[in-house]
C-alpha cells in the first residue's frame, strides 16, 4: 500500500477465501483497475470501464483457472483464452504483463499508439499470448466453438482410446463475452451449434453489465441471455455481484461455478455474472461514459483516492504485486514439465501417432499425396468443378486425415463429403443418411453461414488441422465478416463456393456481382443487350457504391457511348439537360463520336451557351470537366432540378427555360419496371443514363448525396459536387441550385 493512502472501507474488498487470495491479490486486483484507467486517460480513447469490472475475474482465470505458461505461448497442452469482447484488450493486456508473457509497463503506456504492441483490439500474431483477433463482437465467441470442436477432432487423431480428462491433448476453452457479443447474431448461431456438439470443453463468462456506448441496455435488448441458452443444450449458472443490494465481488461463487463448468463433460458451459461497470469510479460507474471513453483526469484521480492509491501517480504498479502475480510463470513452468511426462509416455506408446503430430506441427505435406489426386480426360458433356472438387476431396482423405469439414446444409449441392467418411456428430444426433461420432470427419453446420466461417477461424488457429466449409457463392456474404478475419490472421481455411449462376439464375441464385468482390461481367449499351440482364443492373444500379468494375481487363469506353434502342437522340446544341430521357426506338446508323449535348432531353432549356452537359446555354457552372471522369465518357445527363429550384425561373444552364419538370407536366415512364425495380427510378438521372457501365455508376452514386425528400442538415450546403462552383454559391444562389435526385413515384 502507498505510504500515506488507504483504501475507502466503504468498498468491500473480494470474497476469495475459497481462492486462497491475500491482501496482495486485492491489491493486485485494484492495480489492474487503474492501469486500464490511465491507459484510456493517456491516450485519449478507448474502454476502461470493462477492464475495470473484469479484474477480479481476469486474475482469477490467469492465477487460479488456466492452464497456461507464460515462458511457452504455444504449449500444446495450454487451455486457451478468447476476449470475446475484444475492445476491452486492456483485460488481456495487463494479465499477460502481470503474469509475464514479455509484455512490459512502458507497452501499456503506448496502448492504441502507433507500432505498439498494444492495440485498441488484440491482434494474433502481434502481441505474444493473444490466440485470436478480436474486434467485430461475436466473432470470438463463435472463433472459440470452432477451437473446442478442433480439440475434439485432434483427440480423435491422436489419442481416442484415453480416458475422458487423462490425455495430452484435453484442454480447455475460456472466454469472455459481453452484452454486445449476445446481441450479435453469428454468437447465436455458434451457441446453436455448440449446443448441438455437445461441446464440454467450453466455458463462456458472459459479463452483463447492462450497459452499450447508448447506455443502458434495456434501450434495445431485454432477453433472458441465460434462459435461451439453456434452450441451446448449454449448461447455464448466474453469479450476480449485485444481488446484496451492494457491490461485492465474490470470487469464490465465480470459482466454485468454474469449477462446476469444468466438471460438465456433456454440454458447453454459460456463466452469467452481473457486474457494475467502471466500478468503483464514483460519478460514472454503471454508465456509458464508463464503457467507450476516457473517464476524465478529475474521475480517475477520484478512483484512485478511493483505492489506496496517489492520485498523483500514474501507471502504478508495486513491486509485492507484481513479484506476486509473476509466480504464475513458475506454476505455469510446472504444469507445463508434469504435461511433458504424460506427453512423452504417449508418444512412446503412439509412435505412428507421434509421427504424425509431428508432420501436423511441422504443417508439412506426406510425401507422394499428390499421387493419389485424380485426372480428369477431356470430356465432350464436361465435368462441373464442385463435382471434380468433390472427387479430389475423396481422393486426399485417406492421405491428409488432418483435411475434414463440411457445408452449411449443402452436402450434395457442393459436393463437400468425402466418400465413406463418418459425420462429427455425437452419437445420440445420427441419421440414417449421417452416421458417425463425436470422432468424426464430416461437418454438418447447418444453415449458418457466418458462424461456419467464425468456426472455421477457430479450428485453423488451433494449427493442426486443415478446415474448409461450403455454400452458394452468393452465401459468403454472410461469411464475410469471419473472411476477413481469417484474412487478417492469415489462417489456413479453404472456402468451396460453388454456384455461381452467370448460367444458372433463379432466386436462391442471384447474378454474381453483386459486390466487388465478385465483379460481374456487364454488357455494354446500345442494341443487343438482354433484356433480363439490363433489368439485373438496375437492381445493381440502387446500391451506390457497391460497384467495381465490370471485369478488371475491361476498359471503360474510350469514346462517348451511343444512345441505348430506347433512347431518342436530340438536336444538336439544344442544351440537353435535366429531364427524363423519352423512349424511343433509335433509327439510323451508328453516330461513334457524337457529342454527349446531341442526347434530347424532354423539358430541357433551349437557350445557347455552355452547358454542364455540352450544350448551348447562357451562364452554365462548370461543364463537362465538372463531372468525374468515369462518368464523362458515356453521355452525362444531369438530372431535372428538384422542389428547391421550383418557381425560380431558372433552369441549371442559367437560362430563362423551363426547369425540367420541375412544375408539373405529365411525367413519362423509361421503362417498365415491375415490383423491387421501380426504386430504380428514385436514383439520379446521371446514375440511370449511365447504368450500363458499373464504374461510372459507381462514381455518380458517390457524387450523388442529395436527396430532395429529406431537409437540409445544418451546417452547410449538401449538394452534389457535380457541377463546379456549387461549393462557392452562398445564401439564395444555393437555394436556386436544383437538387441532385429525382423524386421517386
Amino acid at each position: 500500500m502507498v505510504s500515506g493512502f488507504e483504501r475507502d472501507k466503504r468498498l468491500a474488498l473480494p470474497v476469495a477465501e475459497q481462492a486462497g487470495w491475500h491482501a496482495v491479490d486485492s491489491r493486485a486486483v485494484d492495480t489492474v483497475r487503474l492501469l486500464a484507467a490511465d491507459a484510456v486517460q493517456k491516450v485519449g480513447n478507448g474502454h476502461p470501464g470493462t477492464a475495470m469490472s473484469l479484474a477480479p475475474l481476469a486474475q482469477l482465470l490467469f492465477q487460479n483457472v488456466l492452464r497456461h505458461d507464460p515462458n511457452d505461448d504455444q504449449w500444446l497442452g495450454r487451455d486457451r483464452f478468447v476476449l470475446s469482447c475484444g475492445h476491452s484488450s486492456l483485460t488481456l493486456y495487463i494479465q499477460l504483463y502481470l503474469t509475464g508473457y514479455g509484455l512490459e509497463l512502458s507497452d501499456l503506456e503506448a496502448y492504441r499508439t502507433w507500432g505498439s504492441v498494444t492495440p485498441g483490439h488484440p491482434e494474433h500474431r502481434h502481441t505474444r499470448g493473444v490466440e485470436i483477433t478480436t474486434g467485430p463482437l461475436g466473432q470470438g465467441l463463435a472463433s472459440a466453438v470452432g477451437m473446442a470442436m478442433a480439440a475434439r477432432r485432434e483427440r480423435g487423431l491422436l489419442d481416442p482410446e484415453a480416458a475422458p480428462g487423462a490425455s495430452p491433448f484435453d484442454h480447455h476453452v475460456y472466454v469472455i463475452a459481453s452484452d454486445g457479443d449476445m446481441m450479435e447474431g453469428v454468437s447465436s448461431e455458434a451457441a446453436s451449434l455448440a449446443g448441438h456438439q455437445e461441446l464440454g470443453n467450453l466455458t463462456v463468462f458472459y459479463d452483463s453489465n447492462h450497459i452499450s456506448i447508448e447506455d443502458d441496455t434495456d434501450v434495445s435488448f431485454s432477453e433472458d441471455v441465460p434462459a435461451r441458452f439453456a434452450a441451446y443444450g448449454w449448461h447455464v449458472q448466474s453469479v450476480d455481484w449485485t444481488h446484496t443490494g451492494a457491490y461485492v465481488e465474490d470470487v469464490d461463487a465465480l470459482l466454485a461455478a468454474t469449477e462446476a463448468a469444468r466438471q460438465e463433460t456433456g454440454r458447453p458451459s454459460l456463466i452469467m455474472l452481473r457486474t457494475l461497470i467502471g466500478w468503483p469510479a464514483p460519478t460514472k460507474q454503471n454508465s456509458g461514459k464508463a464503457h467507450g471513453s476516457a473517464l476524465g483526469e478529475d474521475e480517475v484521480a477520484a478512483t484512485k483516492t478511493l483505492l489506496g492509491f496517489d492520485p498523483a501517480q500514474h501507471f502504478t504498479v508495486e513491486d509485492e504485486v507484481l513479484a506476486h502475480t509473476r509466480k504464475a510463470a513458475d506454476r505455469g513452468r510446472r504444469a507445463h514439465a508434469e504435461w511433458d511426462q504424460a506427453f512423452a509416455a504417449w508418444r512412446t506408446a503412439n509412435p505412428a501417432r507421434a509421427t504424425l503430430l509431428d508432420r501436423l506441427r511441422a504443417q508439412r505435406l506426406p510425401d507422394g499425396w499428390t499421387d493419389v489426386l485424380p485426372s480428369f480426360p477431356a470430356d465432350a458433356k464436361g465435368m462441373a468443378t464442385r463435382a471434380a472438387s468433390g472427387e479430389v476431396l475423396s481422393a486426399l482423405a485417406p492421405v491428409l486425415p488432418e483435411l475434414w469439414g463440411g457445408s452449411a446444409d449443402l452436402a450434395g449441392s457442393n459436393n463437400t463429403t468425402m466418400t465413406g467418411e463418418p459425420s462429427f456428430i455425437p452419437p445420440d444426433r445420427q441419421t440414417k443418411d449421417w452416421k458417425g461420432g463425436p470422432y468424426g470427419r464430416t461437418l454438418h453446420f447447418g444453415i449458418r453461414e457466418h458462424a461456419m466461417g467464425a468456426v472455421l477461424n477457430g479450428i485453423a488457429l488451433q494449427s493442426l488441422t486443415r478446415p474448409y466449409g461450403g455454400t452458394f457463392l452468393t452465401f459468403s456474404d454472410y461469411m464475410r465478416p469471419a473472411v476477413r478475419l481469417a484474412a487478417l490472421m492469415k489462417l489456413p481455411a479453404t472456402y468451396v463456393w460453388t454456384h455461381d449462376s452467370i448460367g444458372l439464375g433463379g432466386r436462391p441464385h442471384p447474378p454474381a456481382g453483386r459486390t466487388p468482390r465478385r465483379p460481374a461481367r456487364h454488357p455494354g449499351p446500345g442494341r443487343g443487350a438482354p433484356r433480363r440482364r439490363q433489368r439485373d443492373h438496375r437492381l445493381l444500379a440502387h446500391r451506390p457504391g457497391a460497384h467495381g468494375p465490370t471485369r478488371r481487363s475491361d476498359p471503360v469506353p474510350a469514346e462517348p457511348a451511343r444512345p441505348g434502342p430506347r433512347q431518342r437522340g436530340v438536336r444538336p446544341g439544344s442544351g440537353g439537360c435535366p429531364g427524363r430521357i423519352r423512349p424511343r426506338r433509335r433509327r439510323g446508323r451508328r453516330a461513334a463520336g457524337r457529342h454527349p449535348g446531341r442526347h434530347r432531353l424532354r423539358g430541357a432549356p433551349r437557350a445557347g451557351g455552355p452547358c454542364p452537359a455540352g450544350g448551348r446555354g447562357p451562364g452554365g457552372a462548370g461543364g463537362l470537366d465538372a463531372l468525374p471522369g468515369v462518368v464523362r465518357r458515356p453521355a452525362p445527363v444531369l438530372p431535372r432540378p428538384g422542389p428547391a429550384a421550383r418557381g425560380a425561373g431558372t433552369g441549371e444552364c442559367g437560362g430563362s427555360g423551363r426547369p425540367g419538370l420541375a412544375r408539373g407536366g405529365r411525367r413519362r415512364r423509361t421503362h417498365r419496371q415491375p415490383g423491387a425495380l421501380r426504386r430504380f427510378r428514385g436514383l439520379p438521372a446521371v446514375v440511370q443514363r449511365v447504368r450500363h457501365h458499373p464504374q461510372a455508376i459507381a462514381a455518380a452514386a458517390r457524387d450523388s448525396i442529395h436527396d430532395s425528400r429529406r431537409p437540409a442538415r445544418p451546417g452547410g450546403y449538401q449538394g452534389t459536387s457535380t457541377a463546379a462552383g456549387a461549393e462557392q454559391a452562398t445564401g439564395a444562389d444555393r437555394r436556386n441550385l436544383p437538387a441532385f435526385a429525382c423524386r421517386p413515384r
